[in-house]
């Protein structure tokens, strides 16, 4: 008796099957935030002349906010109140953009002249597409792993019915 009772609580607790396609539509949700808030920054950064610290912090700081935007947005209309659903939101997409951005960056701090680009060079536009290209396939694994385990975009899904 005590083995079943063990047995149907392991498979209630059991973490959702992630497969690639879940993962890669829950990056493509975290690029869209960090894209928006990435852009965002770099070129209003780059627009008002800032130097390459101020400007990169900038959009960091705008990719974390339209991340989290874009999945408070969908949480609140499932019915949630604005606390438990900022929860989820930080729950759901802290790492993902995390390792977004320190992708994203590491990328343009490491292409050669990408950082002194001007909005007007097709080197900051090509190097900002690519670097975030690279951002996605790195966190699509990411995003797997944790979907799997019942975290991440995984929390997020269970307000989408």
């Amino acid at each position: 008796m005590e083995h079943e009772t063990h047995t149907a609580h392991v498979h209630h607790t059991a973490a959702p099957a992630a497969t690639w396609a879940m993962a890669a539509q829950a990056t493509l949700h975290c690029l869209t935030g960090c894209a928006i808030g990435e852009v965002l920054g770099m070129v209003v950064g780059t627009a008002l002349g800032w130097g390459n610290l101020p400007t990169t912090l900038l959009a960091i700081v705008l990719a974390f906010f339209f991340g989290y935007s874009l999945t408070l947005r969908g949480v609140l209309r499932a019915g949630l109140g604005f606390r438990a659903a900022l929860r989820v939101a930080l729950a759901a997409d802290t790492l993902s953009i995390a390792v977004m951005e320190l992708i994203d960056n590491g990328v343009i701090v490491l292409w050669p002249d990408a950082m002194d680009a001007t909005l007007s060079d097709v080197l900051f536009w090509a190097s900002l597409a690519i670097s975030l290209a690279v951002a996605f396939v790195v966190t699509v694994p990411v995003n797997k792993w944790m979907i799997g385990r019942g975290k991440g975009h995984a929390v997020v899904h269970r307000y989408h019915h």
